[in-house]
């Protein structure tokens, strides 16, 4: 069981099925505004999103990890200015994604330090993506 985010030009990072998908159900797909016209009537305007649904997967202390080897790639990846991926659920589901830079696209830290630093150590992240 994983999810899989494709970069281009980049390997494919292969990250646990176990990493939650925190604010699946947080997003709204009706945006609407409304105002009063000059003889007081409310005018109401509503529409579907196109795209912007945040998809911020997260690892924990005792589920979803990822290698650093992946961290490095997906910090390498967060450093490319309008990268757009695509991010496969292992439930079918299929996203094109870029990183949420008005958040801290990428959050890791180790599950447990330790040195000399390997490529297999397990890190605990959060993946903070954006529908386009």
């Amino acid at each position: 069981m994983s999810h899989v985010l494709t970069i281009p030009q980049a390997a494919s990072v292969t990250l646990s099925g176990h990493m939650q998908w925190t604010d699946e159900f947080d997003w709204q797909p009706v945006v609407q505004t409304g105002s009063y016209s000059l003889d007081g009537a409310l005018v109401v305007e509503a529409a579907v999103k196109q795209a912007g649904r945040p998809i911020t997967l997260a690892g924990a202390q005792d589920r979803g990890w990822v290698t650093r080897s992946d961290v490095v790639a997906l910090l390498a990846a967060a450093a490319r200015p309008g990268l757009v991926m695509q991010l496969a659920l292992d439930d079918g589901r299929q996203f094109d994604v870029m990183f949420r830079h008005e958040d801290t696209p990428l959050q890791a830290e180790p599950v447990l330090f330790q040195t000399p630093l390997e490529a297999t150590d397990a890190y605990v992240a959060t993946i903070r993506l954006l529908e386009v």
